[in-house]
């Protein structure tokens, strides 16, 4: 699709600046942006003093009519800067001090409310009127460079409220520039969901701006309603976002703008075979440390599910997933020769330190890793003797005497009593925490007889945690199964991602990326990624509905498996922003269009 706007500026608090979900959005798109627009193409985000952006921005010289833009600004004592960002394709970035301008925030916010309504008395400046402040500079400049390009068509994005500033003042100011509001998620829908209303039960019967008052969060949700209602092109992410949109802003969506990923930065299959079997050893060392000093299970015959997200319990369905994983360990226990499970719970959450005991297991587990390393090399030629010599080989051939005994004495000194920790950190108000009270609940207790075993690492994985030492997106390829059973989940990056990683993945759906690989699903037991139905059911239901799914994919043997993996990666190419950027690309000509 051809664009029909010569320049498109990208606005968002996150340009430059990670904070969530619509980072990775901009940045894994930017290639397809550049695609279509070349070097017309600019990102526009915050600029804050005095803090260290040299690995995510390089400063260059602007072009003319940026440089006269800037000056413009720079009288009005708003400061920006010209540069690349350092992600993939390069793109052109401006960032934008707004500190020198703070002492209007009183006039814009006067401002918002005459010509908007937009009620925010009593506002906290880092939570509303810092983003207002920074988006209505934005806006000056977007202003500004029309001036300089008053013959060329712009379109300007605006992602969230937090720029919907520009967006507000560009209308104020009719100034002639192409918009276009997203929406990721609504602001009212997210507090709802969180504070366990019926959000989709009870969309028809809200009062929206009763219940933003109700939570205090009603400057966010009248800003957002006005951008949505006055912006050329109101877009949102998925369908079930649409839905909501169209109850809590009034406001039907124009374009859906789905969220891809740029699969090619991906490993291909066959890489992702390779590394899960790398990196699940690394997994199972892990767990060896974690689990043997108490009791040993068969490793070989072990699963590996996870949960990962903010600890948001309902949201993100991490009351489904540990109450459907307790059926699952009554159904195994039941069974003769059935699979282990280790399930994980990646929640970062107020951590004190990392369990002394685990740390002490993990010194006397390494001292008996030294020691065999120690001695590879007279293993190795032992071996070769044994095979050779047609000896027959036992530990006692291996390692000698000497060796086996110290061994068993490192053993016995690895060795405790008691049951391995249900989390790998101790934590602030433990005894009241969310997750370690429903494992227990659930029967999940980490005991030798239990078949589903239960970790709750509440830290980010970063790759040096000095327990798995496994980054996020290694952590998922040595896995076997994510689970991602939402209740509100706009969109839902993380079991696309699982797929492009080539891990089978569960969804629901209430989430956007849920409903939009839906009309891809199979009725065949390759799911590769599993929708489970939430939408209008009752929570026993959703639950059964997880279990089965559990229950089916331990049965699964391994052909079975690698064919789920297959299609989990097929299922996730299906969002890739090669496909996905056209949506962008009709929002934007759409904006023009409207501009006439």
């Amino acid at each position: 699709m051809k664009t029909k706007a010569n320049y498109f500026f990208e606005v968002s608090w996150e340009a430059c600046n990670k904070v969530g979900g619509i980072y990775t959005v901009i940045t894994s798109k930017a290639q397809q942006m550049l695609d279509n627009y070349k070097f017309n193409y600019f990102v526009i985000g915050p600029y804050f003093p005095g803090k260290q952006i040299s690995d995510k921005f390089s400063q260059m010289t602007p072009p003319d009519f940026l440089k006269d833009a800037f000056e413009k600004l720079h009288k009005l004592d708003i400061n920006c800067y010209f540069g690349s960002w350092l992600i993939e394709g390069e793109p052109n970035a401006i960032l934008i001090d707004y500190s020198g301008y703070t002492s209007n925030i009183n006039q814009i916010k006067a401002s918002l409310w005459e010509k908007h309504q937009i009620d925010s008395l009593n506002t906290q400046f880092h939570d509303f009127d810092e983003p207002i402040l920074w988006s209505t500079c934005v806006g000056i400049l977007l202003e500004a460079i029309k001036e300089k390009l008053p013959e060329k068509k712009i379109v300007a994005q605006f992602h969230e409220w937090l720029a919907g500033g520009a967006l507000l003042h560009l209308k104020n100011n009719n100034v002639k520039i192409g918009t276009v509001f997203t929406t990721h998620a609504t602001m009212l829908g997210r507090t709802l969901a969180a504070n366990n209303v019926d959000l989709y039960g009870q969309l028809e019967n809200l009062d929206p701006k009763a219940e933003a008052y109700k939570y205090g969060v009603q400057p966010k949700f009248l800003t957002e309603k006005a951008c949505a209602n006055i912006a050329d092109v109101f877009t949102t992410v998925s369908e079930i976002t649409g839905i909501e949109a169209t109850h809590l802003l009034g406001k039907k969506p124009d374009v859906l703008l789905p969220n891809g990923l740029d699969t090619h930065l991906f490993p291909t299959f066959d890489e992702a075979s390779i590394r899960h079997k790398l990196l699940k050893g690394k997994l199972k060392r892990f767990l060896m440390f974690y689990f043997f000093p108490y009791y040993s299970f068969d490793l070989e015959n072990t699963l590996i599910f996870f949960l990962a997200g903010r600890y948001e319990y309902q949201n993100k369905g991490v009351d489904v997933y540990i109450e459907a994983l307790g059926k699952l360990n009554q159904e195994l226990k039941k069974q003769e020769n059935s699979k282990n499970v280790v399930a994980f719970v990646w929640v970062p959450t107020s951590v004190k330190e990392i369990k002394p005991e685990i740390m002490k297991n993990k010194t006397f587990y390494e001292d008996i890793e030294d020691s065999i390393k120690d001695m590879s090399e007279e293993i190795k030629n032992r071996v070769i003797y044994g095979i050779v010599g047609d000896k027959e080989i036992d530990v006692n051939f291996l390692l000698g005497e000497t060796l086996v005994k110290q061994s068993k004495k490192r053993s016995a000194r690895l060795k405790r009593e008691g049951l391995p920790p249900l989390s790998t950190h101790n934590l602030y108000n433990e005894e009241n925490d969310a997750v370690i009270n429903a494992f227990k609940a659930n029967g999940l207790n980490n005991t030798k007889e239990d078949k589903v075993r239960v970790i709750f690492y509440p830290i980010y994985l970063t790759g040096a945690d000095r327990l798995s030492d496994l980054n996020y997106y290694e952590a998922i390829t040595a896995s076997h199964l994510g689970v991602f059973p939402s209740y509100y989940e706009p969109w839902g990056y993380t079991p696309m991602e699982t797929g492009a990683l080539g891990v089978a993945s569960v969804t629901t759906d209430l989430a956007g990326f849920g409903r939009y690989i839906k009309k891809f699903e199979t009725k065949n037991k390759t799911k590769g990624i599993y929708i489970v139905p939430r939408q209008d059911k009752p929570y026993n239901e959703i639950v059964d509905n997880l279990y089965s799914v559990f229950s089916s994919f331990v049965k699964l043997n391994k052909q079975e498996r690698i064919e789920n993996k297959l299609q989990a990666k097929k299922l996730a190419d299906s969002a890739d922003w090669n496909i996905l950027s056209e949506f962008y690309i009709k929002a934007h000509n759409l904006a023009i269009e409207r501009l006439k």
